[in-house]
């Protein structure tokens, strides 16, 4: 006989770890669309569970929305997605790929600027790499290495290095995703990388490009990076 009694349809308990990450989701999604004053009712409202559970997880809501916002500035995600990026597939759809990448982490990071303000969300960095322990990690230069991973395999059918390469697809993509700038239009990851590649893939008629020869008695202004 099947049992028709109330606690028969609830869901199973979520594990720690799950229920952790369920908190953390919901309060984002709020402090995204509302600002960081959120409510521990809305909080658990949007997470499907009693408000006495965040306690049960978080030691006071202050704690729990830092842990968002901590999860929403962390690279460690971005850097793995990039890292994953498969990079035998062509070079436009690798870079396409970070590109959709590095646009969801940066929406999120923009978004709590505008909430938060720019020294707020620094801060809060800040000390979410020190609780980690990563005090002299610059999460930066990481990310700019992951996506030169993706660039080296095809460094030769470019006319910069694949640093420089990187450094401008981060600029692009930034340009092009800001919301103050693309006034929620952002740049479809193609058209980034399209922009890119027609300006620093090597080409054949490359020749009429190049600067006159420098003669021996002028002083050279020094080679660009691109």
């Amino acid at each position: 006989m099947i049992s028709t009694s109330p606690s028969s349809s609830r869901a199973s308990p979520l594990p720690p770890d799950e229920r952790r990450a369920a908190l953390i989701a919901s309060t984002l999604a709020l402090i995204l669309a509302e600002g960081p004053d959120v409510s521990t009712r809305q909080i658990a409202q949007a997470a499907g569970v009693a408000e006495g559970t965040i306690f049960r997880v978080f030691a006071t809501k202050d704690e729990l929305v830092k842990a968002a916002i901590i999860s929403a500035i962390d690279s460690t995600p971005l850097i793995r997605d990039l890292t994953a990026v498969d990079r035998t597939a062509p070079l436009r759809a690798r870079l396409v790929a970070a590109v959709e990448i590095l646009q969801h982490h940066t929406t999120h990071v923009f978004r709590l600027v505008d909430a938060l303000g720019a020294e707020g969300v620094t801060r809060i960095a800040r000390e979410g790499r020190a609780e980690r322990g990563e005090e002299d990690c610059d999460p930066h230069a990481a990310i700019r290495q992951a996506i030169v991973n993706l660039i080296v395999p095809d460094r030769d059918l470019l006319r910069c290095t694949a640093p420089e390469a990187a450094r401008r697809l981060q600029l692009l993509t930034v340009a092009g995703s800001h919301p103050k700038l693309v006034e929620d239009d952002p740049l479809p990851p193609a058209e980034i990388v399209s922009m890119l590649l027609d300006g620093v893939r090597r080409r054949h008629d490359d020749d009429h490009l190049l600067p006159p020869e420098t003669p021996d008695h002028e002083t050279p202004r020094g080679d660009p990076q691109c």
